[in-house]
């Protein structure tokens, strides 16, 4: 939020670039801001979406989305997600779950993925939703079990593993994000300037595969498109933070 601020009262000369995050969708729901998120910013260009791998322990009973979701309605009560904090990432995907399955896992916020990550392999949490880069491998060498991931389409690292709206949750689709924002005021020809240079730099095959090899899927998009991705992300963030109740606090 610093940053944001800072770039927020910048010059609009273009000379001032914010590379942000998902939180830029998720703040101005959870938080008071010292700028308006959705007035002070042109949005140039997503540059990546990062998956989330819905993870249980190597023991767990339940080896796909429908047969954890059948033991937690039929053991109310019994059932934790873990998650990063509150207001990340790992956080509003469990709340997307419990609002869109119908179920209702206790919240356990931690300081970080590192240590909800050893307590989900210590049996001390049901689950995690987990970025690629920090979780694949503990899956891969069979400390962890996938159930799904989080995005529209299957993880390049784990072709068999289902996404959740093929787990029997239609439209599910929550992923983090990262993108480029110029001030408000900046002039148009300035913002697609930069948008092009963005968006030849994400499709570079070198780039390309970097971003890949950190669990990241490479976007580059139009500043128009871009701003449409953000708005449509910044509702759906409200309209869950509403219905879940959350709170940072």
């Amino acid at each position: 939020m610093i940053g944001e601020d800072n770039v927020a009262k910048a010059p609009a000369d273009g000379y001032t670039v914010l590379y942000d995050a998902s939180a830029f969708s998720v703040n101005p729901s959870l938080r008071k801001l010292p700028f308006d998120a959705a007035k002070d910013f042109i949005p140039v260009s997503l540059v990546a979406t990062a998956p989330q791998i819905l993870v249980v322990p190597a023991t767990a009973p339940y080896k796909t989305v429908a047969e954890f979701l059948d033991f937690a309605r039929k053991n109310p009560g019994k059932l934790s997600f873990a998650s990063a904090g509150g207001g990340t990432g790992s956080h509003l995907a469990g709340e997307a779950l419990n609002e869109q399955a119908k179920v209702n896992l206790m919240h356990v916020p931690y300081k970080g993925g590192a240590p909800a990550l050893t307590d989900v392999m210590g049996e001390q949490v049901s689950a995690y939703f987990g970025n690629v880069a920090s979780t694949l491998g503990y899956v891969k060498s069979g400390k962890l079990r996938a159930l799904a991931v989080s995005s529209s389409k299957r993880v390049n690292g784990l072709p068999d593993t289902p996404t959740l709206a093929e787990s029997g949750l239609p439209g599910y689709n929550v992923v983090e994000w990262n993108g480029v924002f110029l001030p408000k005021g900046t002039p148009a020809d300035v913002v697609q300037r930069l948008g092009k240079a963005v968006q030849a730099a994400v499709n570079d095959p070198t780039v390309k595969q970097k971003l890949l090899q950190f669990g990241l899927e490479p976007a580059g998009t139009t500043p128009e498109a871009f701003a449409k991705f953000v708005q449509d992300e910044t509702g759906r963030v409200s309209a869950l933070v509403k219905a879940r109740n959350i709170r940072v606090d």
